[in-house]
């Protein structure tokens, strides 16, 4: 009987998780089933998806535990669809983990072991929103199943091809020394576009291609020949585009006057500017960008603008890191759905050569621009999950 790998992608509020097959070392890249608990720490859903049959949806309530409920809400979500497809929980031999961030040196997928968690515990600070929860799903599948191999695939891991000067800031050297780089995120989403879309869009993937990684996170990645050559997240996940409830780029000077004349502390900046910023912060109203589409707001309204506004700049920025753009890719959450969204970008692109076919757009393409634009744009589906699938099963080459 095959194999079965398991991904996992913890967050604060939400754990996605897939699950596949593998026989004779060979992946299966249709999962067997998905299962995803969203809402934690309040009202949420519990999702499962099963190869070939219907979803099943059904409430989610937090408890005092929170994650932990989520938890178990996620493994009953797992055992219960092995047990239907024929597997019993020993059949997981690897399980492959979303890690935010993995410094200046994971540049590539890594077993999981004391060190290396130790290595990435230290890097919590960087990515508060993100790694400790990261971390808290390694330790809760190592409980459930000892046996598997624990992989960290990472998220910083894509950027490490872009040139020394695009990784550095114009701070005294010894700060460089001690890993202030641009790190650069959404890595496993860049990597997936990468390796999908020579088949889709053509010889264009693989010269100058900008993708658009646009969701609750959102960040824009220059590839040139399918690596990395800019991208607009730095240091942390805070900085480039503007976010759900994270304000995106800032002058540094604001922070000062923040501690010098508001007499704010470090723990009340960062949840300013992780939690109460960005769309959710200029709207008033949500982060969720289908919410503010919907909403009759001028607040609302104006925060779509500038997201809008801040894209269109920051591709334009790019487009002069790469010396110009052979095509355009819109992915993630608002990429793929939101068509209001990506007409207004490309309208804004218009002197790079884009033309938007509003037809093809509001169908969410793949192909979203006319015959007549010089510079074609498409929306793809990413897939963070296959690629740490792919990751863990290059172990089975050599055996778990």
């Amino acid at each position: 009987m095959s194999k079965l790998v398991v991904t996992l992608n913890a967050g604060s509020s939400s754990i996605k998780t897939a699950v596949y097959k593998i026989k004779h070392a060979v992946l299966d890249e249709t999962p067997l089933l998905r299962a995803s608990v969203s809402g934690i720490g309040g009202e949420g859903e519990c999702r499962i998806q099963t190869d070939g049959e219907p979803d099943v949806r059904r409430p989610f309530r937090s408890s005092g535990g929170g994650h932990d409920d989520a938890w178990n809400c996620v493994f009953e979500a797992i055992d219960a669809g092995l047990a239907k497809a024929g597997y019993s929980p020993d059949a997981v031999s690897g399980v492959g983990h979303r890690i935010v961030h993995g410094g200046a040196h994971y540049c590539k997928p890594e077993r999981l072991d004391g060190t290396t968690l130790e290595a990435l515990a230290a890097l919590c600070p960087l990515a508060p929103g993100h790694q400790p929860y990261n971390l808290d799903g390694v330790s809760h599948a190592q409980a459930r199943w000892p046996e598997a191999s624990q992989m960290a695939c990472f998220d910083t891991a894509f950027h490490r091809s872009q040139p020394r000067i695009a990784q550095l800031f114009a701070l005294p050297r010894q700060y460089e020394a001690g890993g202030v780089i641009r790190y650069g995120f959404h890595g496993l989403s860049y990597d997936y576009i990468a390796q999908a879309a020579p088949e889709i869009v053509g010889p264009a993937a693989a010269e100058r291609m900008i993708v658009a990684h646009l969701g609750a996170g959102a960040s824009l990645c220059a590839l040139r020949e399918g690596r990395s050559v800019a991208t607009t997240m730095g240091f942390t996940a805070l900085d480039g585009l503007p976010m759900a409830t994270r304000s995106g780029a800032i002058d540094p000077g604001v922070l000062i006057y923040l501690m010098q004349q508001r007499k704010m502390d470090a723990a009340a900046i960062s949840d300013l500017l992780y939690n109460q910023s960005g769309l959710l912060g200029l709207s008033g109203v949500s982060g969720d960008m289908r919410v503010l589409l919907e909403s009759d707001s001028k607040a609302a309204a104006e925060a779509v603008d500038y997201f809008v506004y801040h894209c269109i700049r920051e591709i334009g920025a790019l487009a002069g890191a790469l010396g110009g753009v052979d095509t355009l890719v819109f992915t993630a959450g608002v990429g793929e759905n939101a068509a209001a969204i990506r007409a207004a970008i490309l309208d804004g692109l218009g002197w790079l050569g884009f033309d938007c076919d509003h037809k093809k757009n509001n169908a969410n393409g793949p192909l979203i621009t006319t015959r007549k634009s010089s510079v074609p744009a498409w929306v793809i589906p990413t897939n963070e999950e296959l690629m740490i699938a792919r990751s863990v099963a290059n172990l089975a080459v050599d055996g778990f």
